[in-house]
């Protein structure tokens, strides 16, 4: 294939240099002269690991081109791959100048040059974007071309390349990701990267470009967590490296899928209690710890962001389905869903409980106290099966998903249903009143 590559940063000649290298030509376009020139030597812009020999065997093989001129690199070009940079502008928003630049750039050399054997063309970019960047700024400026006779069609690809060790890391992708609802993309970025072993995942495009910054947000999250609790060990006069270890040898929770699906907010006798024991720690050794303080906030929002839906589709009558802190256990101490039907019913509510498991009766101790505190007429309040909750009921929050939960919600749908847990199933997410918390 012949491939353009707009921008010649890190990803920009990574990315054209280990195409380029796997039997594609490939042509690099920059602005800036000095990269051009560097390139047609064979030396490589950029300082990284491996890639002066890559972008030599390349260019003397004839496989890597660079020019500053989008007609000639896009003469009967099959993919465009757009890697130019996305700073942050003074406020903290992404600026899509060299975005916009580069993709009208496209637009006019694609009207001008010879098109590709097949007559399509793929815009793809590289560049880390706020969803909707390619629905809205690259799809519309390439609206015209149809008119030249060509087709085009656009794609998101994030790239997952660390400077340092950005050639190891594109031959060895966590994953590849496409986004684009034409499958002519989807079949030309399947063949681009047919060399790597990593199959080529086709996804909504706002999917796609969601993913970066998701990723992203946990590897910065992941480095403030480490140092926040290490913070406050040295001064307890703890060995944190060997605390951070261990951490990483649970591969069951702590490094892993576990908690990494949306959802309520956590809750229980643990990590609430946790938590605030941390931040007490580190409020009398003078430490302080902004994330996991946050940590305990973002949890609250999850809860009022519940109530705030509720009170928006003034309703009435609730059905909370599921009042533990998670299914298959009695235990309420800091549950979410008792504090979310205590905000309820002080909003006025009429609310009604079912739970599998919770029996008044059967409660004891710290648990019995918690929850007749919060909750004193819990036995008032709860019912003995879902559909007795669900009769009559506007509106669903359902944080169970047993099969009895599941069946009462198919017979008996209220107008709207709150789903906390996702994984109610298929048949109640296409209820006409289905909602995901977050999803």
């Amino acid at each position: 294939m012949k491939v353009a590559v707009a921008g010649l940063g890190y990803v920009g000649t990574v990315t054209a240099a280990c195409l380029a290298a796997n039997g594609h030509d490939v042509w690099g376009i920059d602005v800036d002269t000095a990269k051009i020139d560097d390139v047609r030597r064979g030396l490589s812009p950029v300082a990284e690991p491996g890639l002066d020999t890559l972008v030599a065997a390349a260019v003397s093989s004839g496989s890597l081109h660079a020019t500053t001129s989008y007609v000639e690199a896009f003469d009967r070009a099959d993919v465009s791959l757009v890697c130019v940079g996305t700073p942050s502008t003074p406020r903290g928003a992404t600026d899509l100048t060299y975005i916009r630049r580069a993709v009208d750039d496209i637009a006019t050399a694609l009207r001008v040059v010879t098109p590709p054997a097949g007559r399509h063309h793929s815009v793809v970019i590289r560049s880390t974007v706020p969803p909707g960047t390619v629905e809205e700024v690259v799809t519309p400026a390439l609206a015209g071309l149809a008119d030249s006779g060509i087709g085009c069609g656009a794609a998101m690809c994030p790239e997952f390349l660390r400077e340092g060790s950005g050639v190891a890391d594109f031959y060895q992708p966590p994953l590849i990701v496409v986004g684009t609802a034409d499958q002519r993309v989807a079949a030309s970025m399947t063949s681009l990267f047919g060399f790597l072993e990593q199959p080529v995942q086709v996804v909504d495009v706002r999917i796609a470009e969601a993913l970066k910054y998701a990723c992203n947000a946990f590897h910065a999250t992941k480095v403030s967590f480490t140092n926040e609790v290490s913070r406050l060990f040295r001064l307890l006069g703890v060995n944190s490296r060997e605390v951070m270890s261990l951490f990483c040898q649970d591969q069951v929770l702590n490094v892993s899928p576990a908690y990494l699906r949306p959802g309520f907010a956590f809750g229980g006798s643990c990590l609430p209690k946790d938590l605030r024991s941390l931040l007490y720690l580190a409020r009398v050794n003078s430490a302080d710890m902004p994330l996991l303080a946050g940590t305990l906030a973002t949890n609250d929002l999850v809860i009022s962001e519940v109530v705030d839906r509720v009170v928006a589709h003034q309703v009435r009558t609730v059905a909370l389905l599921g009042l533990s802190f998670k299914m298959n256990t009695d235990d309420l101490r800091e549950s979410p869903n008792v504090e979310l039907a205590e905000r309820l019913i002080g909003k006025g509510f009429d609310v009604r409980i079912y739970d599998e498991v919770v029996n008044p009766a059967r409660l004891i101790g710290a648990n019995r106290r918690y929850v007749e505190a919060k909750l004193p007429h819990l036995g008032r309040l709860l019912t003995h099966q879902p559909a007795e909750a669900l009769r009559g009921a506007d509106v669903a929050i359902v944080s169970a998903y047993d099969q009895p939960v599941r069946d009462a919600l198919a017979q008996l749908p209220p107008r709207y249903v709150i789903d906390l847990s996702g994984r109610l199933g298929a048949q109640i997410e296409a209820l006409p009143g289905y909602e995901g918390l977050s999803w």
